[in-house]
């Protein structure tokens, strides 16, 4: 098929882009413009909402919004919302939320809060020349010029809270950071710190440009590449754990409390010192804190951008949950550094993401990150579990059968049979076929 290409799509109208769509790849076919309607909002200012959250929207992408409940996080009892479209994890998160209930349920500390920015900058000259011209007179006016920008901030105990100069000319020629830590207080924040490090550059310029402490050369050589946050955040931390005693770790899966404990801790171990191990342990964390990030209205490639990186921090790619069993003590905990908000953005315009906070108990920004993180150790813990003793695929795939049903047009009444078929059989796909093609021949 060739194809042309478009000019101005952004400026048509909602329908002319389907309309260009469905005749230029979809050989016309209104079976295509039907799919996109049936996912439209019949509440038409709802529906103009949602299509003025990002660009050239046509149609909304529903994910099923879940309950897990019965987290009980620092004495209090929870049920976190879930946006997730994969299969078992919001039973595994109340699985984990359950067994945790009566062993005191988690606890959360928050282990620091600053988020990072940086403006690089290209600059030839010597590096404690730099340093003395940053020192004496730079790093002053850079907080002066940013007060309009952070005074709301500062006025709800957030803002600026250092400036660094860092060399950086070892691993590239002339190369400089600027690099701010900030307090964000309620919100993620990365407008805030954006805007924060664009009038950096503009300050580092002029303040360069009117200084006799260099020469023409060096002020002519100053490039400010750019302005921007980094969502990697290593200090801005919570920690999340469970503990109890091992004769306390009850399971129904028939090996005793002590092999459990014992293979649970070799598992972490091996995600610990195995990367191959480690990246799909963390993802099975990120299941549980996307799920809640989404449906927060929080950013969830960052979370997941940042989370790995922090996982990576040490030269190897490692778990970011960790576990002790000493002096008949079973412990299972996280430090997830995570960058989140609880106003601005879609906090204050997504209805669903209103009713998320609301059930949560319209957290701070802490606490929510403190949710967040129990939600990643109890998706973990509920993973682990399952590997060590009945092995992953058993609840999993039993969570799948409706899904391979539905491909297979299943009714409700054949859905029903399968459920009792498979109750004390593991589901396999090729089983599923069989059995399914065994009843419609009956």
């Amino acid at each position: 098929m060739n194809h042309k290409p478009v000019e101005g799509f952004s400026k048509l109208t909602k329908q002319g882009k389907i309309d260009w769509l469905v005749n230029e790849y979809l050989e016309g076919n209104q079976d295509y413009q039907n799919i996109l309607n049936q996912y439209w909002n019949e509440n038409a200012d709802l529906q103009k909402l949602h299509d003025e959250f990002s660009e050239n929207t046509i149609s909304n992408f529903y994910m099923p919004y879940g309950i897990a409940p019965n987290f009980l996080i620092n004495g209090k009892l929870f049920a976190l919302p879930m946006a997730v479209e994969e299969s078992s994890v919001v039973a595994a998160a109340s699985k984990a939320a359950k067994f945790w209930i009566d062993k005191g349920g988690f606890k959360t500390t928050i282990i620091n809060t600053e988020k990072l920015g940086h403006t690089h900058f290209i600059i030839d000259v010597e590096s404690h020349k730099l340093q003395h011209f940053f020192n004496f007179n730079l790093k002053k006016k850079l907080f002066e010029a940013t007060e309009a920008i952070t005074a709301n901030m500062r006025n709800r105990g957030g803002g600026i809270l250092d400036i660094k100069l860092i060399d950086k000319t070892s691993e590239m020629p002339n190369y400089y950071q600027l690099k701010a830590s900030f307090d964000t207080v309620d919100s993620m924040g990365a407008n805030f710190i954006n805007s924060c490090l664009e009038q950096f550059g503009k300050t580092l310029k002029q303040e360069i440009v009117i200084s006799e402490d260099f020469t023409h050369e060096e002020k002519n050589s100053l490039q400010i590449v750019m302005n921007i946050l980094s969502n990697f955040t290593p200090d801005c931390v919570v920690r999340a754990e469970v503990s109890c005693k091992i004769e306390d770790l009850k399971d129904d899966s028939g090996i005793s409390n002590e092999e459990f404990a014992r293979k649970f801790k070799q598992a972490v171990t091996i995600a610990e010192i195995e990367p191959f191990r480690a990246t799909t342990h963390n993802k099975g964390i990120m299941n549980g804190v996307d799920a809640v990030v989404i449906a927060t209205g929080n950013d969830f490639r960052a979370t997941e951008a940042c989370a790995h990186a922090y996982a990576a921090k040490d030269g190897r790619y490692s778990s970011l949950t960790h576990c002790t069993i000493d002096n008949g003590i079973f412990r299972f905990w996280i430090d997830l550094p995570i960058s989140v908000g609880v106003v601005g953005g879609l906090t204050n315009l997504h209805p669903l993401v209103k009713f998320s906070l609301a059930l949560l108990g319209k957290p701070s920004a802490q606490e929510l990150m403190s949710i967040l993180a129990v939600s990643g150790l109890a998706q973990n813990f509920g993973a682990l579990r399952s590997l060590v003793t009945t092995g992953i695929q058993k609840g999993h795939m039993k969570m799948h059968l409706l899904n391979i049903l539905n491909q297979m047009g299943a009714t409700e009444e054949e859905k029903q049979h399968f459920v009792t078929y498979f109750k004390d059989k593991t589901v396999t796909h090729h089983e599923v076929i069989n059995e399914f093609n065994r009843l419609r021949e009956k």
